[in-house]
């Protein structure tokens, strides 16, 4: 995430609405063409996390439905690094404080077809028998090793799986 983005998603969080559309057309323009949908801070930092700890991976991967932010292809899990602000973590809290902003129904129409979005791709990835992980960004700076956790039972859970699948096939 570039430098300026995680400050608008602060204030957007934080703060007033009001505060936050004090910015001009321009400098609002300028703000949110830099908001990055790959290569993120939060997708970075679970990546490296993920490298170090032995993991392989794919990064947006183009083939599975929602482009997974990360795909370990090994054991088909797929794994998305979720920003609070345009995923709607709290949704009552920040649909309450967009409805008071200025360009509040734009803002709710687009996280609302967001959060849509993100459950049918999840349909669609465990139809093609992917474990589906999402992290709030915040959790992944703030509690990374939590996140690995996870991901270690995902992977444990696919390898049981198959172990059981081989005895089965066995018997």
């Amino acid at each position: 995430m570039c430098i300026g983005c995680s400050a608008i998603i602060t204030v957007a969080l934080e703060t007033e609405w009001d505060i936050m559309d004090s910015l001009t057309p321009e400098q609002r323009h300028k703000n949110m063409s830099s908001i990055r949908s790959k290569g993120t801070s939060i997708e970075v930092v679970l990546q490296k996390a993920l490298w170090h700890h032995g993991y392989r991976y794919r990064k947006n991967y183009a083939s599975l439905p929602g482009r997974p932010d990360i795909a370990i292809t090994k054991y088909r899990i797929a794994i998305f690094c979720d920003s609070e602000f345009f995923h709607g973590k709290d949704w009552g809290k920040l649909k309450q404080r967009l409805e008071n902003s200025s360009n509040g129904t734009y803002w709710i129409k687009k996280i609302t077809r967001n959060m849509q979005r993100d459950v049918e791709n999840e349909q669609a990835l465990r139809l093609q028998d992917w474990i589906v992980l999402r992290f709030w960004g915040k959790d992944i700076k703030k509690h990374t090793d939590d996140c690995l956790k996870v991901i270690d039972e995902a992977v444990l859970s696919r390898i049981n799986r198959k172990e059981e699948s081989i005895k089965q096939k066995q018997q």
